[in-house]
């Protein structure tokens, strides 16, 4: 390497890793632009902001996760919304930087061979997990095997 310093292998990351799971279940919700507009305008329907929830606005739709106790509060005003629950939201409890390469697709493919579905999310400097309830048990047994923590 060119560079004075080594850089870490995605292994040598995963193998610092902490893995934490979020207490709550969470809903990951599809919605049109307009329905979005429409929750709004109605700011007693947002999400907690105490607790973890993503928001993405792309070119075709709105996609929110949120836990479920926000959803219970918000699905009467979005009758028309895809919706899938059961998700549990999965930690990586390392700080990366975005020169990395290879941390996530390693984590990925750790539990694609185990058959684990599952989503990926990009915060600024920690990657998350949305991996379904039934699931769970099996993805932290995979996993422990290549992180430094489970909790």
């Amino acid at each position: 390497m060119t560079d004075a310093r080594q850089k870490e292998t995605a292994a040598e990351l995963l193998g610092r890793t902490k893995v934490e799971v979020a207490p709550a279940t969470f809903v990951l919700v599809g919605m049109r632009h307009e329905d979005w507009s429409r929750l709004l305008e109605q700011p007693e329907l947002s999400p907690r902001a105490t607790v973890p929830f993503m928001l993405l606005r792309d070119t075709n739709e709105v996609t929110l996760l949120l836990e479920e106790e926000d959803w219970l509060v918000m699905r009467h005003a979005l009758r028309e919304a895809r919706v899938e629950t059961g998700w549990r939201l999965v930690t990586l409890d390392i700080e990366l930087g975005w020169d990395v390469t290879g941390f996530l697709a390693r984590v990925t493919g750790i539990l694609a061979d185990a058959g684990i579905p599952l989503g990926a999310l990009t915060a600024f400097s920690r990657d998350h997990l949305l991996i379904k309830q039934d699931d769970l048990a099996r993805a932290l047994k995979v996993l422990g095997e290549h992180v430094a923590e489970l909790c």
